[in-house]
């Protein structure tokens, strides 16, 4: 299988002088497409900076990013902007549904910019509810709704633009491990039925036994791999 995400010697710097952190200090891997990956390790390893850069949400100090085998560190601001919303879907710990819209508005958001995005997206949009076990709950509001239902929540407007890489970072760390191991499954069955490669960053070790790859990450380095 070809190389699908490849990161060299990738190194983040924040601060100067006596502030100085020293964030990740030269990542390298490879993965391929429909891998399950897992960064594991504790707080503050990196892990999180990791993903930020993967994700395009920030830039490395040093190092390159290569996605199908395009370099895209070195890509303009605007041309970050096309290639998150194309390629990427995020999910956080803290699932940032917006109160104020329902179950159905919020896996909508990422559309509003596009003109009639949220006409366009509609019924893809109820799909993924319903592929996420959400169906006949798109009217319901966060309040509303468990943690659980909150995540599938996020994973289903992860998904609106049929994104090739889900970063999801401490997915199950606002969740109790009976909700923690449902999110995890339903995130295991998108990768294996409809070959999506997900990094996870967490602490959960039971990622790591359904991963096909796990990186450990301490003070900023990959300690395997």
């Amino acid at each position: 299988m070809e190389e699908f995400l490849r990161v060299e010697n990738l190194k983040k710097v924040y601060g100067k002088g006596r502030n100085t952190v020293f964030a990740l200090k030269g990542v390298s891997f490879e993965i391929k497409k429909g891998d399950f990956v897992c960064l594991l390790g504790p707080s503050g390893s990196g892990k999180t900076t990791l993903l930020n850069l993967i994700g395009c949400l920030d830039r490395p100090t040093e190092g390159k990013i290569f996605f199908e085998k395009k370099e895209i560190t070195s890509l303009p601001e605007n041309k970050l902007t096309e290639f998150r919303q194309k390629k990427i879907g995020f999910v956080f710990q803290f699932f940032y549904l917006i109160p104020t819209l329902n179950v159905l508005q919020n896996v909508l958001v990422p559309t509003f910019p596009i003109k009639n995005g949220p006409k366009k997206f509609l019924n893809k949009a109820k799909k993924l509810l319903k592929r996420v076990g959400l169906e006949g709950m798109e009217k319901r509001y966060p309040y509303e709704l468990s943690g659980g239902e909150q995540q599938r929540t996020a994973i289903a407007r992860a998904l609106i633009f049929s994104p090739s890489l889900v970063l999801a970072d401490e997915p199950t760390g606002n969740l109790d491990s009976k909700t923690g191991t449902e999110i995890i499954k339903l995130m295991k069955e998108l990768q294996e039925k409809e070959n999506i490669t997900f990094i996870i960053a967490t602490h959960d070790i039971r990622i790591k036994d359904l991963s096909t790859k796990v990186f450990l990450i301490e003070d900023g380095k990959i300690k395997n791999g």
